[in-house]
């Protein structure tokens, strides 16, 4: 009889633990390829050598400056205004041209006056025959014929209607539109046979010689501009050219909203190139000279956090640095490091540093946005950013 085999029982939960163990391992290998991939590959970059940049340099450097202003203005005339008529009535005849430049007292438009005229003459002959019986009744008051009462109301009544004689004159004198200053007029507002209201606008008239500049200044410099302070006025209409002035009024009231002030400068303008209304770049002096350091505007980063600049400096390299090529380098290296500072006036190219360097330092002037801190560069000043006090670029 064959002897009998012992049947074995299935170990499921092994198999489980097995199979756990297997996928543990695979996996956990994976990982830690994965992890032992991207360590090496961070310390490659990581110790990568950087490219050095190529940036223009500026040797930080002092000046003697006069403290100074800008500001914006605009032009005013002198005398302004729109020519009005003090009379209703239909016009008769424009005696101007549009653009002419007149004198103080031309006629410029006529209104029909044949009422006020029949009215006068009729006001004249009253008055006349008014006049004659206040002299008879005066001889007669003389003579003691009539009472003193009676000669007074004939007196009294000859001086009313000379009076209503020459109120009379002069409503005819206000149909009779004339310029009440000297200046360039505009264009005509009326026609011919139109009947214009009290108040209506004739034409624009401006006197052009001289002119005002009007122009607002922060509260704190109050106190440095003063009456007489030569001003210089640039236009927009007038590329290239300066117009200079003096400071002829401040006023004393500073604005509460803005919290500027306002001042007034008086310009000469022979030649009509100013006009009232033109925007105005106005710049004056305000005191002595005195030595500040100044570098080029490209220089600065302007952020609303502080201004900054990336100054340059020396430093040694590290033992075995290396450059893209993998050769060795040795020496010093040029770096860069972010530095905030304050600024102050500018002056065409130039900018005025009160706080943060000193003369002597190197500033980059050109490349800042693809610097930061400690970044390795090389200077290559053969075309440099302007660097112009009072610069006068070509009209092309």
């Amino acid at each position: 009889m064959a002897p009998q085999r012992s049947q074995r029982q299935p170990r499921p939960a092994l198999r489980w633990v097995l199979m756990l163990v297997g996928v543990i391992v695979v996996f956990g290998g994976v990982f830690a390829f994965k992890a032992f991939f991207a360590k090496q590959t961070n310390d490659f970059f990581d110790n990568m050598p950087q490219p050095a940049v190529a940036v223009t340099s500026y040797t930080v450097d002092t000046a003697r400056w006069a403290d100074s202003g800008e500001a914006v203005g605009t032009f005013v005339a002198v005398n302004g205004t729109d020519v009005t008529t003090e009379a209703g009535g239909v016009v008769r005849s424009i005696e101007f041209d549009a653009g002419q430049r007149v004198g103080q007292g031309a006629v410029l438009v006529r209104l029909n006056t044949a009422n006020e005229e029949a009215t006068l003459k009729a006001l004249e002959t009253s008055a006349k025959l008014a006049e004659t019986q206040a002299s008879r009744w005066q001889q007669l008051g003389k003579d003691k014929l009539v009472s003193l009462d009676d000669v007074q109301q004939r007196v009294a009544a000859a001086a009313s209607a000379r009076a209503q004689v020459e109120a009379q004159r002069a409503l005819v004198a206000q149909k009779t539109i004339r310029a009440p200053f000297s200046g360039v007029l505009g264009i005509r507002k009326v026609n011919l046979g139109q009947f214009v209201n009290p108040g209506d606008a004739i034409v624009s008239l401006q006197q052009l010689d001289p002119i005002y500049l009007d122009f607002s200044l922060p509260e704190q410099q109050v106190g440095k501009l003063v009456v007489g302070t030569r001003v210089r006025a640039s236009v927009d209409a007038q590329p290239g050219q300066s117009f200079e002035g003096e400071v002829t009024a401040i006023e004393p009231l500073v604005d509460a909203d803005t919290r500027n002030f306002r001042a007034q400068a008086t310009l000469r303008n022979p030649d009509g190139v100013l006009r009232p209304g033109s925007f105005a770049k106005v710049g004056f002096e305000l005191g002595g000279e005195r030595e500040v350091v100044v570098i080029p505007q490209t220089a600065v980063s302007f952020n609303p956090y502080g201004n900054a600049v990336f100054v340059i400096g020396k430093v040694k390299r590290k033992p075995g640095e290396k450059d893209m090529q993998g050769n060795a380098l040795t020496g010093d290296k040029l770096v860069v490091t972010q530095r905030f500072v304050k600024t102050g006036a500018t002056r065409g190219d130039l900018i005025v540093v009160t706080e943060g360097l000193k003369p002597g330092e190197q500033v980059v002037t050109s490349g800042l946005l693809k610097l930061r801190n400690d970044a390795e560069v090389t200077i290559n000043n053969d075309v440099q950013p302007a660097a112009d006090a009072a610069p006068a670029p070509a009209n092309r």
